[in-house]
Formats: structure tokens, C-alpha cells, sequence
């Protein structure tokens, strides 16, 4: 009885800690890591979230880009740093794709890090050249059957969200798209635009001018519901039931960072994230809030790494 009232004590003891700092927090300058250039879409959320967070807290918190490795480096700095909030990392959808195309990673991405908030949400967009007979996602699929590995598809880089977005296609559709990899979306998007392949899964903001100026037809978007900044293109969902391709940008800490310490945080993202003049800024490209809870991401992530490992797997894709 005295052991066990002795871990209750230390229980309580340790659970009244954890409220003392989440309460205080923070009280010095946070620090949220990117492991990608400055400029692209994991960065300008990151910076999004920081200055908000900034003028919420009274503290700064700051931007730290460690690019390469696919993200890698700047996770492995996360995992490495002390788990008491002040050390954050930002993320893309690839977070979840890099254990299945890099098996021999420094760290493991359920374990060594927490999942604190999926912060936004953005759906590419399936767009085709004008000269493609195909004006639906059932016209594709029916073109594609009747061409065997005869469409294809353009992507950004092997291994890349636009990519996979395209095998997961191929595998639920039982169609067979060739990927055509480039060193980047601008060169991809310049090939498709010139008719050099059929179709591409490409990011909203590089493609709705395209299709805006008719160059390019948008058949469909990749989420599970249809895009504000496009209402009146269907999801692949509503013809392959089950189909999401979703480009998605979370929050994680080390693993030990304290459980009050994630709820704090997972409020106060969900809360700046919601801000009129966030949500309006984001709009024109397509990502949207999502504001969850870090044990619903946590689930979430868990099933998506499964799910693109399954992709990778059956694709034989590779990293570039």
C-alpha cells in the first residue's frame, strides 16, 4: 500500500508539474524548425504560425531552416533537442512517405516524434492538356484502360506527393499511367503545357492559372471534399470512392515534450490557424485550416504512413 501510495503521489506530483509549465509557457523564444528552404509552402506556413503565435504569446518565436535530406535533417535537429516546447518542427505530407522510400532513416517517425497539430490542408488538382478527350475522372479512366501505358503523367521529382498521388490512381482505378519525373514542377508543368504528356497532379496555385487561361482542363481535385477555391470541380472521390491525395502541413515536438504541453500548443495553432486573416490569405491557393486535436493527427498520421507505404511498395517507387 505505501508503494502504491507513493506512485500516486508521484503521479500527482508530476501531473501538477506539467500544469505549472504549460501555464507559464512560453517564457522565452520558440523555435519552430523547417527542414526546407525558405519560400516554399512548409515554410510560409511555418512563418504564418510563428508571427501569430508571436504576437499571441509576447514571445518570439522564430523560424529555423534546415533544408535537405528530404526534411530528414531538420527532423533529426527536432529529435535531437530537449523535449520542453521550445523546439517545434513543421512538416509536409512527405513526413509520411519518407520511412517507406528511405528504410534507413536516423530516426523513427511515429516514435521519436510527437504529433502536436495538423495545422492546414491542401488537395492538388488533376489537370490534362486541352487535346486529351476527357472532361471527367470517368472519361480518363476509360481512356486509360482503352491505352495501356500510353497516358503520361508529369510530376515534380520521383517519390514526391504528385507522383504517389498518381500510383495510388493506377492501383485503385486498375489503369496503368507511365510517371514522367522532372527536376522540379516548373519543367513539368512547361512539358504538359506543350502537349509532351497527358496530364499532371499538380499543386493548385502553379495550376488554376493555366486552367483559369484555358491552357490547361482541371478534371478533379484529390481530396475527400470538394475545394473552396474551386467548388465546382468534383473530388477523384466521387468516381473512386476512397481515393485522397491531400497535401497536408503539421506541427510535431520531440516525443517526451509533455502531454499539457501539446494540448497548449495544439490550441494555440488550431486557434491562429482559424484567425479571419489567416484563413483568408490561404484561401486563393487552395489550403485550408484544419483543427484537430494532436491525438486525432497522431491517428491520422499513423494511417497515412501505412497507407503510402502500401503505394510505394506496390509502385516500386524510388526516392530521386
Amino acid at each position: 500500500m505505501k508503494r502504491y501510495s507513493k506512485l500516486l503521489t508521484a503521479l500527482a506530483l508530476a501531473m501538477a508539474c506539467g500544469t505549472a509549465i504549460a501555464q507559464s509557457y512560453p517564457a522565452k523564444a520558440v523555435r519552430i524548425v523547417v527542414g526546407y528552404p525558405p519560400g516554399g509552402p512548409t515554410d510560409v506556413l511555418a512563418r504564418i504560425v510563428a508571427q501569430k503565435l508571436t504576437e499571441s504569446w509576447g514571445q518570439q518565436v522564430l523560424v529555423d531552416n534546415r533544408p535537405g535530406a528530404s526534411g530528414m535533417i531538420g527532423a533529426e535537429v527536432t529529435v535531437r533537442a530537449i523535449p520542453d516546447g521550445y523546439t517545434l518542427l513543421m512538416v509536409p505530407v512527405t513526413y509520411a512517405v519518407t520511412p517507406s522510400l528511405y528504410p534507413k532513416m536516423s530516426y523513427d517517425a511515429v516514435k521519436d516524434l510527437a504529433p502536436v497539430a495538423q495545422v492546414a490542408a491542401a488537395p492538388f488538382i488533376l489537370v490534362v492538356h486541352p487535346t486529351l478527350p476527357v472532361k471527367t475522372v470517368k472519361d480518363l479512366i476509360t481512356l486509360a484502360r482503352s491505352r495501356p501505358a500510353q497516358l503520361n503523367y508529369a510530376s515534380a521529382s520521383a517519390g514526391g506527393m504528385p507522383h504517389l498521388a498518381g500510383e495510388l490512381f493506377n492501383t485503385m482505378t486498375g489503369v496503368k499511367m507511365v510517371h514522367i519525373p522532372y527536376k522540379g514542377a516548373a519543367p513539368a508543368t512547361t512539358d504538359l503545357l506543350a502537349g509532351q504528356v497527358s496530364l499532371m497532379f499538380n499543386n493548385m496555385l502553379s495550376a488554376m492559372p493555366q486552367v483559369k487561361n484555358g491552357r490547361l482542363r482541371a478534371i478533379a481535385v484529390t481530396s475527400t471534399k470538394r475545394s473552396a477555391a474551386a467548388p465546382e470541380l468534383p473530388t477523384i472521390a466521387e468516381t473512386v470512392p476512397g481515393y485522397e491525395a491531400s497535401g497536408w502541413y503539421a506541427a510535431l515536438a520531440p516525443a517526451a515534450t509533455p502531454r499539457e504541453l501539446i494540448t497548449r500548443l495544439n490550441n494555440d495553432m488550431n486557434r491562429v490557424m482559424k484567425m479571419p486573416d489567416v484563413t483568408q490569405r490561404l484561401a486563393g491557393d487552395g489550403v485550408e485550416a484544419v483543427g484537430i486535436t494532436a491525438e486525432q493527427f497522431g491517428a491520422y498520421l499513423r494511417s497515412e504512413i501505412t497507407k503510402w507505404g502500401k503505394v510505394v511498395q506496390t509502385s516500386g517507387a524510388k526516392a530521386d
